[in-house]
């Protein structure tokens, strides 16, 4: 499984250290799965397959299951959660909405789309 987390790694172009700080995986349990000293738990699994956006069965033996292709609901979905993946500052966007009022959801929204209609009358 350990040469699967590098592979991901270097395809994200991330380090190891930076995965687990942003999943909360220590490192010195990184440290023990590399040295084959115990298996990653199902929880920490699935921490990295929703970080690196792959499913779990990828993630343990680097391949998907038939049944695991389709792991969005629409191709719009995949690429908006793609895009959360790349894009620091819309990862806290997101992360900060999760445990938003709605209310205040309503009110950002709002800002938002007063900012895209300024910025369309200055390219006017």
């Amino acid at each position: 499984m350990y040469e699967i987390f590098e592979e991901l790694c270097e395809q994200k172009g991330v380090t190891p250290y930076r995965v687990c700080k942003e999943t909360g995986i220590t490192t010195a349990t990184v440290s023990n799965w590399k040295a084959g000293r115990y298996t990653p738990k199902s929880d920490k699994m699935q921490k990295l397959a929703d970080y690196f956006g792959v499913p779990l069965d990828y993630l343990m033996y680097g391949k998907e299951s038939e049944e695991s292709t389709n792991y969005y609901l629409n191709d719009e979905t995949a690429s908006i959660a793609q895009d959360i993946f790349e894009n620091r500052e819309l990862r806290i966007l997101f992360d900060a909405a999760r445990d938003a009022e709605p209310e205040d959801l309503a009110a950002v929204h709002t800002m938002l789309l007063a900012l895209k209609r300024k910025e369309r009358r200055d390219i006017d």
